[in-house]
């Protein structure tokens, strides 16, 4: 599988672009078969030994970019500021070269949320039934760290980004594309391109793969009426209504998939209909998969989910405390909000990009919760319109000072959610940085 790769880079003038954890792992699997030149592009400088690279670094790194046969950039790179009418062609990603050489074993899982709980809980159930199965992607493993070990039988399980499907011409065999909401937008320019990104998921597929998708969203399903996508259509929604073929639904906490029972919601640590929608998603791949359906219903009954996605942290001063820092949009955290059902204080902000938070304030207007603690950027300014209502707004710089303000306005008996509906970058690297911080202020606190 791999030659095949290094056979299209063979002798090329090729360019990576973006020098961070994707972009190395390209020079590593380019390096370790080819010895021809390479050139490297960043914005930021960075140290390599290596006297066969061409290092392009500081503000004009994206200029001439026609000059090269092949660039492979890296999905933190946004050429939304650049005309790529001319290299377009040229441009390509680790996803898209393993596409061309094994779409069909491939599962891509998308949407601007869920995601990664959806991606981690599929390989969970199918790794559980003894199957050759990877996960890869931007769930954190490039996917061609391990392209060494993929055969004809491996399953790939691929979460992938809108970054990573912006300039893919090929599609994964099984895709899915869980929902669509406004969010990064300082990356795709305009929520159109946003949205046209992530429908790339299904664009190029042909009659005999699958399009798996919720009906229920308004954005996605008006997508997918719209385009003449050739995949075999399947539908995810929550209705009683009975249907035909390709459909998954729930009645009465039961899921079926065309009409057939598969799944009864009883215990499970996963809570809110958010994930019970991921559930019904990964049970008709493995529906799909023909694999056991009384196997993966174990799996998802113990699956604990993943780590800063409303997870609980510990109970303080009578005061049960939650990490939700993956949640960058208000959709997340709304979700969040629902699926807890006691939320006292909920501490929220981050890095303000440009996305409308109307919706968002007129459902904190109306919630239950009595204290919001607001953090730069846009907690500030959505605290500016909270002030008009008879909540508590109270105001912190750091989450050390927001953990304080939750001590002394938080009822008893109830809970505090830390879950930004923003991204974390202001003040921090990732929200994986965000949420240890958080995690850690809260254990040491001994009063």
């Amino acid at each position: 599988m791999y030659k095949k790769i290094i056979e299209k880079l063979k002798n090329k003038k090729i360019a990576i672009l973006g020098f961070g954890k994707e972009g190395k792992s390209t020079y590593r699997f380019i390096r370790k078969y080819l010895d021809q030149q390479i050139t490297i592009l960043d914005q930021k400088d960075f140290e390599i030994e290596d006297d066969n690279i061409i290092k392009i670094t500081g503000q004009d790194y994206l200029k001439n970019l026609e000059q090269y046969d092949l660039i492979i950039k890296s999905p933190g790179i946004s050429l939304k500021d650049i005309d790529t009418k001319d290299i377009s062609k040229k441009i390509t990603s680790q996803l898209e070269l393993l596409l061309e050489v094994n779409n069909k074993n491939m599962i891509g899982i998308t949407g601007t949320k869920g995601k990664s709980t959806t991606s981690t809980l599929l390989y969970e159930v199918i790794k559980n039934q003894n199957k050759n199965t990877y996960l890869i992607g931007n769930i954190g493993t490039p996917v061609l760290d391990e392209i060494e070990n993929y055969n004809n039988e491996s399953i790939l399980v691929v979460e992938m980004s809108s970054h990573q499907l912006e300039y893919i011409n090929v599609s994964p065999h099984i895709g899915i594309i869980l929902n669509l909401y406004e969010d990064h937008l300082d990356h795709a320019g305009t929520l159109e391109h946003y949205f046209q990104n992530k429908m790339n998921m299904f664009k190029y597929q042909d009659k005999t793969d699958y399009a798996i998708y919720s009906s229920d969203d308004k954005n996605l399903n008006a997508l997918v009426k719209k385009c003449n996508y050739h995949g075999i259509r399947h539908t995810i929604r929550f209705d009683n209504e009975e249907t035909g073929k390709n459909t998954t639904r729930i009645k009465d906490k039961n899921i079926y998939i065309d009409n057939e029972l598969v799944y009864t919601d009883d215990e499970r640590l996963i809570i809110g209909n958010h994930n019970l929608k991921n559930i019904m998603f990964v049970l008709t791949v493995i529906k799909y998969l023909n694999l056991d359906l009384e196997k993966a219903h174990n799996v998802i009954r113990k699956f604990k989910g993943l780590k800063y996605r409303m997870e609980y942290i510990t109970t303080q001063n009578d005061i049960k405390y939650y990490n939700d820092t993956i949640a960058t949009i208000p959709e997340a955290t709304i979700n969040a909000i629902e699926a807890i059902k006691d939320v006292d204080t909920l501490i929220f902000g981050g890095l303000d990009r440009k996305i409308s938070y109307k919706d968002f304030i007129d459902y904190l207007k109306k919630s239950n919760i009595n204290n919001f603690i607001c953090m730069p950027t846009t907690g500030t300014i959505i605290g500016k319109e909270l002030e008009k209502t008879d909540k508590n707004i109270l105001y912190a710089k750091s989450l050390e000072e927001a953990y304080e303000l939750s001590k002394n306005y938080t009822k008893k008996g109830m809970s505090c959610l830390l879950s930004p509906a923003a991204a974390s970058y202001e003040f921090f690297k990732n929200f994986e940085e965000k949420g240890k911080a958080f995690e850690e202020i809260i254990r040491n606190d001994k009063n």
